[in-house]
């Protein structure tokens, strides 16, 4: 089966943080896994690049706004080294082949007469470059997103998308158990559509706003940031070119986006509709994850808070972060971490749990055994359980899983003593204990091929060290 698997795209107004990190290690597990049991898979991700936000961030920092973009969508694709990322595509929203998919994404809108031109009132909110109905406004005036920000009452003509139009079929889509995951953000997204769909703006005059797509035969407007950005899924894969990587991975492929909670509205009713619009395929599955709070406040740089995903590499190092953004954030909740957390779950299950164990049975094995143990089939089987915990995105779970592994082996180390019966001079007990390290080496491979879309260079090293029968360099050092 061809697979497709997207993130969504970072708004490129600052240095990339730790939430970013997660979706982008979330997604890669998954393509790794999915590529393992020898499925095609096309991977993307990218930079959003237009909108005031940036236009502003820019103007601020006395930089063209062409640069300032360049600046920070070369720190979004280190993440791919960084993070050991396999992504195949990585779309830049500035780019010439997004800005002609874009424009031709509103042509086939506007040509099944769903996008208009009205003239519009309304509050607006730079930190969501979007118009705030009375139900997104707080009792203090304030964006319920932004509490910091000041609406602006805007009056502008602008286009408009029929959003309302597509109310039914919105429902008919969301009415899919496996449209969104998990299935109460599903149940939010049909809560807000039955609420009643309003058409949205999606464009802004360019004399306001001059950094943005063209519209298409007006060149006094320019797109509405997310009617640009949302198109980025398909053009990745060279659409409006319908061969290719389009039709191997969208139209004849499984679709798969990954986004954080606060994007439903976006992703699973905007770009639908959108994708309704224009005679396209919807996406087949888009999962939520949470947010990262630290110390029980939400990450803000006013706070000191923010944790960059370059830090944590800094610290621990690539495997040891994908670990930890793995196992210890919850994929749908929202999760509150620290750097003494972290360092407690470094130091508890990398060093002293997985490192250790490595280390000891390969010591043993080195020292006690004649040659290599020859693994049999079974030894290097990936589990059911493990896939699945993948496919239904929970990533800490499959993660628990290799864990559990590292625990039945402390254990069956400490009541067995291989270390002890080896020394034996009774030939019996000293066979009895070689045969418990070969069993435990066994277990290593297990270990090891289960760790290869989680930790894939710790997983080479562990089947490295089994292969040759050596004890590897310490996986984990010590914090200093």
């Amino acid at each position: 089966m061809a697979r497709y698997l997207t993130t969504t795209l970072p708004y490129v107004n600052a240095d990339p943080h730790i939430g970013h990190a997660v979706e982008l290690v979330q997604a890669d597990a998954l393509a790794r896994s999915w590529r393992l049991s020898g499925e095609d898979v096309y991977f993307s991700t990218g930079t959003d690049e237009h909108g005031q936000k940036i236009l502003q961030a820019a103007e601020k920092a006395g930089q063209d706004v062409q640069a300032y973009v360049d600046h920070y969508a070369a720190e979004f694709e280190k993440l791919k080294k960084g993070l050991s990322l396999t992504n195949d595509g990585f779309i830049r929203t500035s780019e010439e082949r997004h800005i002609r998919a874009a424009q031709e994404m509103w042509r086939r809108c506007e040509a099944k007469g769903d996008i208009y031109k009205k003239s519009y009132s309304g509050l607006y909110c730079v930190g969501c470059e979007a118009y705030k109905t009375e139900k997104e406004v707080g009792e203090d005036g304030h964006c319920l997103i932004h509490t910091n920000l000041t609406l602006e009452t805007i009056t502008e003509e602008n286009y408009f998308f029929r959003l309302s139009k597509y109310q039914d079929a919105l429902l008919e889509y969301l009415s899919r158990e496996d449209a969104i995951i998990p299935d109460w953000r599903r149940q939010e997204a049909i809560a807000f559509v039955t609420g009643g769909l309003e058409d949205f703006s999606i464009s802004r005059e360019k004399a306001r706003l001059s950094w943005g797509i063209p519209v298409p035969g007006d060149d006094t407007q320019v797109m509405y940031v997310w009617f640009d950005a949302l198109t980025n899924y398909i053009s990745t894969l060279g659409w409006p070119t319908e061969t290719g990587n389009f039709k191997a991975f969208w139209l004849d492929g499984k679709t798969v986006q990954v986004a954080g909670k606060d994007q439903v509205r976006f992703q699973s009713i905007m770009w639908q509709a959108m994708l309704l619009s224009a005679d396209i395929k919807n996406t087949d599955h888009v999962f939520y994850h949470g947010f990262i709070n630290s110390g029980g406040q939400k990450m803000s740089k006013s706070l000191g808070n923010v944790i960059s995903p370059y830090e944590l590499i800094e610290k621990y190092g690539t495997e040891a972060t994908r670990y930890l953004l793995l196992r210890h954030v919850h994929p749908t909740e929202d999760s509150d971490v620290t750097w003494e957390r972290l360092d407690e779950w470094y130091l508890a299950n990398l060093v002293n749990g997985l490192g250790n164990l490595v280390a000891r049975v390969m010591k043993l094995a080195e020292d006690n055994l004649s040659g290599s143990v020859q693994l049999q089939k079974g030894d290097m089987d990936i589990d059911t359980a493990f896939v699945e915990h993948l496919e239904a995105f929970r990533f800490n779970d499959a993660v628990e899983y290799i864990f559990s592994i590292i625990g039945e082996c402390d254990a069956y180390m400490t009541a067995k003593e291989p270390y002890k019966k080896v020394k034996s001079p009774d030939d019996g007990i000293a066979n009895e204990g070689r045969e418990e390290i070969t069993f435990l080496v066994q277990k290593l491979a297990l270990i090891g091929t289960h760790l290869a879309s989680i930790m894939p260079a710790t997983s080479e090293l562990v089947l490295d060290a089994v292969q040759s029968n050596k004890k590897p360099e310490n996986l984990f050092p010590r914090l200093t």
